[in-house]
């Protein structure tokens, strides 16, 4: 065992001496039917499930309420008493954009959108509030050569080469590599660490950090670690199935997830009381966000970098 997964056994054997890994899963982060707290958001995969959590601590569960990025069955989300049904945004990218949608016709169905990704086009329209940080890594089947008996260690160079499709063929095993959809925040990030190489015709398409999508040996895809430890403890539903985290230059690499708003409305008092400043309701619930294995933000509630989409 390399030293990255002595510590990731180690935040597991810590999390269950907690008492944590008896947790149920979180069959669904959307409230329940007929419930309408104050603030709606959606987007992001990776942040879904911590979101959820601050739903459900953060003034007793009545403030904030975020909606799950996919649920089986259910492909609308409705986020008032009165009309507000649209269609369930899956990823960062589209409920940045169902935001800006919704700050465009002035319907008032939305005031959030969770992002794993900074923005991609500068503006003034809307600001990316950091809250908390992931860390982001491979991951591979437990039963496969490429998890050999150091772990996976894999360069920057050699990640470049596989979502490229030229190194084909690794520790015996040829490569199937795989990345979340095309609007995900966590293929933003991971393909930016990597260089923004060409993708070659190799590279699959699976939903981010669903371990139970790598089905054979071949198989490698970015994770969210936060996501990976908060699935192998029971925090969440577990979607882990049999992948194991490798390492990447021998470590992670660490990137600030966000809650991204309309920067008109900074000053309105329930948004700032929520998410602006180290003293915002969702920067204080530290508890709430290391419970969901995130790393807590020494720029969280700041409102600097803004955006377009």
């Amino acid at each position: 065992m390399n030293v990255k997964s002595r510590a990731f056994a180690g935040a597991v054997v810590g999390a269950a001496a907690l008492g944590l890994s008896v947790m149920a899963p979180v069959a669904s982060a959307d409230p329940a039917p007929g419930v309408y707290r104050v603030l709606a958001g959606v987007g992001s995969d990776t942040t879904e499930d911590v979101l959820s959590g601050l739903g459900n601590d953060v003034d007793g569960g009545s403030l904030i309420a975020s909606y799950d990025a996919t649920i089986y069955g259910s492909a609308k989300i409705k986020t008032r008493a009165a009309g507000c049904e649209i269609d369930r945004p899956n990823d960062s990218s589209a409920g940045i954009t169902a935001l800006n949608n919704d700050i465009d016709s002035k319907t008032g169905c939305l005031d959030f959108a969770r992002s794993s990704r900074g923005p991609q086009n500068w503006g003034p329209n809307l600001t990316w509030i950091p809250f908390a940080t992931d860390k982001l890594t491979m991951a591979v089947r437990q039963d496969s050569l490429l998890n050999d008996s150091d772990g996976l260690d894999l360069t920057v160079t050699q990640l470049r080469s596989i979502y490229a499709c030229t190194l084909t063929q690794l520790n015996h095993t040829t490569l199937e590599p795989k990345l979340p959809p095309s609007g995900s925040g966590l293929r933003t990030v991971f393909l930016n660490m990597i260089g923004n190489p060409t993708l070659g015709s190799c590279v699959g398409t699976t939903q981010a950090s669903d371990g139970k999508a790598l089905d054979t040996v071949g198989d490698i895809a970015p994770y969210s670690v936060a996501k990976w430890i908060s699935q192998t403890r029971g925090l969440i539903e577990d979607l882990h199935g049999d992948t194991v985290l490798g390492t990447i230059d021998g470590g992670q690499y660490s990137f600030p997830v966000y809650n991204v708003v309309s920067t008109a409305k900074l000053t309105d008092p329930t948004i700032a009381a929520t998410f602006v400043g180290s003293g915002s309701k969702v920067c204080q619930a530290t508890a709430t966000i290391t419970r969901f294995s995130f790393g807590t933000a020494s720029d969280c509630g700041d409102v600097f970098l803004k955006g377009e989409n």
